[in-house]
């Protein structure tokens, strides 16, 4: 961000496990993880896209002037490893440009689309290689498919509106209606309000479009954050939306802040006598989260047979209503 560090935290302890804060000279625009969660790229103020193995705490390549223009740019990485950015030429015309990380002395492409102001916010679908962008103050939102032919990136349609956008959401595939072929869900930010944006494809036939929705990312980690560190990568794990999508049962996330004095040598008696109340209230606490997740439990657990209970009783109303027509 604006004090050009990236750190990397482990949530389930609340520890910053990696300050990347020696890369960058100036204020980072964005941050993207790479498919496997091995390396990350950024966009910088200084006009440079760099890719970094966060681990390893080095800069893997760079590309100086991805974009040549002084305004911001952003850079995400896709499916098959190649970046995606925008930015401004010189003569603040509005682009975007395809790269190799590999080798990224020269762009696989690079397409110059208007002259304006708004800076361009692209939006991935990695089910089905498309980028939405959409720019800060224009009313409509543009639509590209990244190929491996020429030219690389094809432009696909433009969907219109008449306000102009502040800023704009995505929704993940798993949250899109497949009965209806809804491809994207945006969330368009007004002046005064948030306007849903939907997205879809004509057809007829009532089947599931597997062209439409391959398996896409499901909810579940890959890997736990040990072994991320410990220097294990992973694809995400894909669910299929052929039934829609149907939430499982949420992983209970609890922070537990680790002591640095753990890691010192033991104290004195009299430091325990003088730490004993506090122990004491640090088990009571315990004691007292134990009993408030029984009675969540248990408040859920009646939650649930009243449900069952009123599904019954209409169920029976029905019947009732049938036997006296």
């Amino acid at each position: 961000g604006c004090d050009n560090a990236i750190i990397i935290w482990n949530v389930g302890t609340g520890e910053a496990l990696i300050n990347l804060d020696d890369m960058h000279v100036d204020m980072i625009y964005n941050v993207s993880w790479n498919r496997n969660g091995s390396l990350i790229c950024t966009a910088s103020k200084d006009k440079k896209v760099r890719v970094i193995d966060p681990r390893k705490q080095e800069i893997v390549a760079e590309k100086d002037k991805a974009h040549e223009g002084a305004r911001p740019m952003r850079a995400i990485f896709l499916a098959d490893g190649n970046i995606f950015t925008t930015g401004f030429s010189r003569m603040s015309e509005r682009q975007l440009a395809l790269w190799n990380p590999k080798n990224m002395e020269e762009p696989i492409a690079l397409h110059e689309m208007d002259t304006s102001n708004g800076v361009l916010l692209p939006f991935y679908d990695p089910d089905t290689n498309i980028i939405y962008l959409c720019g800060k103050g224009d009313s409509s939102i543009r639509y590209f498919e990244i190929t491996d032919e020429s030219p690389y990136v094809h432009y696909l349609n433009t969907f219109s509106s008449k306000e102009p956008q502040r800023g704009m959401g995505f929704m993940p595939k798993r949250g899109l209606d497949v009965n209806k072929c809804e491809i994207a869900r945006f969330f368009k930010l007004h002046e005064r309000k948030c306007e849903p944006i939907i997205m879809t494809v004509p057809r007829k036939s009532d089947l599931f479009q597997d062209d439409l929705y391959p398996d896409t990312a499901g909810p579940e980690a890959a890997l736990e954050a040990e072994e991320w560190f410990e220097g294990k990568n992973a694809d995400p794990l894909l669910i299929s939306l052929k039934h829609g999508y149907i939430p499982g049962k949420n992983r209970d996330l609890k922070v537990v802040k680790k002591n640095i004095l753990d890691n010192k040598p033991a104290a004195n008696k009299k430091s325990d006598l003088i730490n004993a109340p506090k122990k004491a209230a640090d088990a009571s606490n315990s004691q007292n989260e134990a009993k408030l997740d029984e009675i969540l439990k248990e408040l859920k657990s009646i939650k649930d047979t009243i449900t069952n209970q009123d599904e019954r009783i209409s169920k029976l109303e029905q019947q009732m209503a049938k036997i006296a027509d």
